[in-house]
């Protein structure tokens, strides 16, 4: 049966009831599995399998902590998520269309990352030089001391929504530590200290600049370095997301959109199951989204502020 695809054994179980429990198999579904989802573009905080399942051989699984693999797979693949989103109610429409009657401020998203400035490819420069995948609505009107500028664009070419790229230092420090190969200090953040048990712990807070755009917008876009070449220190990398998306800095459970961005299609990349794991997402308390993008030619961008936006509107309309 390995030589079928999962749709095709899903339709065979629909059949009748031996053919439904025949193609149960967990062995099989969870060959397909670790065969299929590298290649999956994006995953969610409600589709991301269990670590363990990477983690641990199948000889290491007893029956009392069997996975329901078929299950697993059918809620982190891909097609299933856009069947689920193709059947929303279709009063939606009519609801967006009774919501634009209303004049309502454009979602307003902070933007950082060390995608933004490890990358060969800029991903900013390329949002900002093809209009035919986004427009640009406004040109930047606010700076934040050099950190960052908002800059409004149009999705779809309809609805309009505002993104504040947030760099870790200034352009010019930037340009110097590539040109030089160092290590800049990243100047969003700073460090405190504090014991916790027997042990001293350091956690991050962010400066007061950046703190005032927390407080303000609607979600975040965290730009993660996917370059499988490159290395990372992921840990880092969470304590400066915790930080940013606080629950003290502003309103509760606002989506986080983390683009896994390679600089060209043909650079070796860390899959997005992966990087969910290495991240440690599954720590979050709001939703999230991992979604492949290639800095290049934007692909998979769009996907990812679909989704913001569509989170976006969701929250505001509980």
């Amino acid at each position: 049966m390995s030589f079928l695809s999962p749709q095709d054994l899903c339709h065979l179980g629909s059949t009748n009831q031996y053919w439904r429990l025949a193609v149960q198999d967990p062995l099989l579904w969870r060959y397909f599995l670790l065969r299929d989802l590298p290649s999956w573009s994006s995953v969610d905080w409600k589709s991301l399998p269990d670590v363990e399942i990477f983690n641990r051989a199948f000889s290491e699984i007893n029956d009392n902590t069997l996975y329901d693999y078929m299950a697993i797979y059918r809620k982190s693949c891909q097609q299933k998520r856009r069947s689920l989103k193709s059947n929303r109610p279709r009063y939606r429409a009519v609801t967006s269309f009774l919501q634009s009657l209303v004049t309502q401020a454009e979602p307003r998203f902070a933007m950082f990352g060390p995608g933004l400035e490890e990358l060969d490819e800029s991903l900013v420069v390329k949002m900002m030089t093809c209009p035919e995948t986004l427009l640009i609505a406004d040109l930047p009107l606010r700076q934040i001391h050099g950190i960052g500028s908002g800059i409004s664009f149009y999705f779809n070419n309809n609805q309009k929504f505002n993104i504040l790229t947030l760099y870790s230092t200034t352009s010019v420090e930037r340009k110097r530590a590539r040109r030089e190969q160092t290590v800049t200090v990243n100047k969003m953040f700073y460090q405190e200290s504090s014991i916790e048990g027997n042990h001293q712990a350091v956690h991050y807070n962010v400066i007061a600049q950046v703190k005032k755009v927390c407080e303000v917008v609607d979600g975040f876009i965290y730009v993660a370095n996917a370059e499988a070449n490159k290395i990372h220190d992921r840990q880092d990398e969470l304590a400066h997301i915790l930080a940013m998306i606080d629950p003290a800095l502003g309103p509760p459970n606002r989506p986080v959109l983390f683009l896994s961005c390679t600089s060209y299609e043909d650079v070796k990349r860390i899959p997005c199951v992966y990087m969910a794991h290495q991240l440690q997402l599954n720590q979050l308390r709001q939703p999230w989204m991992v979604q492949d993008t290639v800095a290049a030619n934007l692909t998979g961008l769009l996907n990812g502020v679909e989704w913001l936006l569509e989170e976006v509107e969701h929250k505001n309309a509980q």
